[in-house]
C-alpha cells in the first residue's frame, strides 16, 4: 500500500493542477526547458548512471537523463496520477526503454538502499510538507558519494510574477510570490536550502542563481488564457465575478503585450540550481 503524508499536494496533483500540466506538457516544457541543460550539466550524469528524477511531472527531464545514460537508468518519482500517465506515454513512443516511473510521495518513499548515483529536480521539490525529511530520504537513496542537483524557483526577477502583480487591484493576490511560506517559493532563499539541505544530511552545498526565458503562448492572448487556466490562475478567478475576471485577462493581456517577439510571448524566470553530494 503507498503512503502518502503529504496529503495537500497529493490532492492537488491528482486533480486539476495535475490534470491541466498533463494536458499541456509541451506548453509546460516550452515555460522550463531552458533550464534542462544548466541542471542536467550540474548534475554530471555519465553513461552507466541511475538517475532519480524527483517530482518529475509528465516525465521530460526524466527522458532526458534516461537518453543520457544508454547504459544506466532512469527512475522519475511524482505524486501526480495524470502526470505520470502521461510521462509513461511520451517515454514509450520515444521508445526509451531504460526509463521508468513511480507513484509516490518522496518525503515517505521507499528509496533508501537503491544506490542512485544523482539525484536530479526542475522545480519539483519546493512542495514538501516536511523538507528536511523529504532530502534526507532522497539522501537515503543515493549511493556514498552520489550527486544531487536540483532547480528550485526564485522570487525576484521572474517576469511572470511581475506580470501577475500588475492585477493587484483587480485580483485577491494576497502574499503570491512571497518567499519562504508553503509552496512554490518555500526554497527561494538560498539561506534557507543551504539549511534544508544541511539538516538533511548532505554536504557540498553550492546555490547559483540561473535564470532562462520561457515561451508562455503564441501571443499575449495565448499566454494570458494559460496562464489563467493554470491551477494558480483558476483560483484567483474563482475568488471574484465573471466581470472582474474578464478585467483581469483584459489587464493581463495588455501587460503580456511588450513581450510578444518572434511569434512568441517569452518571459524571464529566475531560479536557484542547488548542488550537493551525500556524504
Amino acid at each position: 500500500m503507498e503512503h502518502i503524508v503529504n496529503t495537500e499536494q497529493e490532492q492537488a496533483w491528482n486533480g486539476y493542477e495535475g490534470t491541466h500540466w498533463a494536458r499541456n506538457q509541451d506548453r509546460w516544457d516550452a515555460v522550463n526547458e531552458g533550464f534542462d541543460e544548466m541542471l542536467l550539466g550540474a548534475a554530471a550524469i555519465g553513461r552507466e548512471d541511475a538517475v532519480l528524477d524527483i517530482g518529475c511531472g509528465a516525465g521530460s527531464t526524466t527522458r532526458l537523463a534516461a537518453r543520457r545514460v544508454a547504459d544506466g537508468h532512469a527512475t522519475g518519482v511524482d505524486l501526480s496520477r495524470p502526470m505520470l500517465e502521461r510521462a509513461r506515454e511520451s517515454a514509450r513512443a520515444e521508445h526509451l526503454g531504460n526509463v521508468t516511473f513511480e507513484h509516490g510521495d518522496a518525503q515517505v518513499h521507499p528509496l533508501a538502499g537503491r544506490g542512485f548515483d544523482v539525484a536530479i529536480s526542475r522545480f519539483g521539490v519546493m512542495f514538501f510538507a516536511d523538507p528536511v525529511a523529504a532530502f534526507a530520504n532522497i539522501g537515503g537513496g543515493l549511493r556514498t558519494g552520489g550527486r544531487a542537483a536540483f532547480l528550485v524557483a526564485g522570487g525576484d526577477g521572474n517576469e511572470w510574477i511581475q506580470a501577475l502583480a500588475g492585477l493587484r487591484d483587480v485580483l485577491p493576490l494576497g502574499g503570491f510570490g512571497a518567499t519562504g511560506g508553503p509552496g512554490m517559493f518555500s526554497l527561494a532563499d538560498p539561506g534557507r536550502v543551504r539549511e534544508v539541505l544541511s539538516a538533511a544530511g548532505f554536504t557540498g552545498l553550492a546555490v547559483e542563481p540561473v535564470e532562462a526565458s520561457g515561451r508562455w503562448g503564441r501571443d499575449a492572448e495565448d499566454a494570458t488564457a494559460f496562464l489563467m487556466g493554470s491551477g494558480p490562475g483558476r483560483h484567483l478567478l474563482s475568488q471574484v465575478d465573471e466581470a472582474t475576471g474578464a478585467l483581469a485577462r483584459r489587464r493581463l493581456t495588455d501587460i503580456l503585450r511588450p513581450y510578444e517577439r518572434d511569434g512568441a510571448v517569452r518571459l524571464r524566470s529566475t531560479a536557484w540550481l542547488v548542488t550537493a553530494v551525500r556524504p
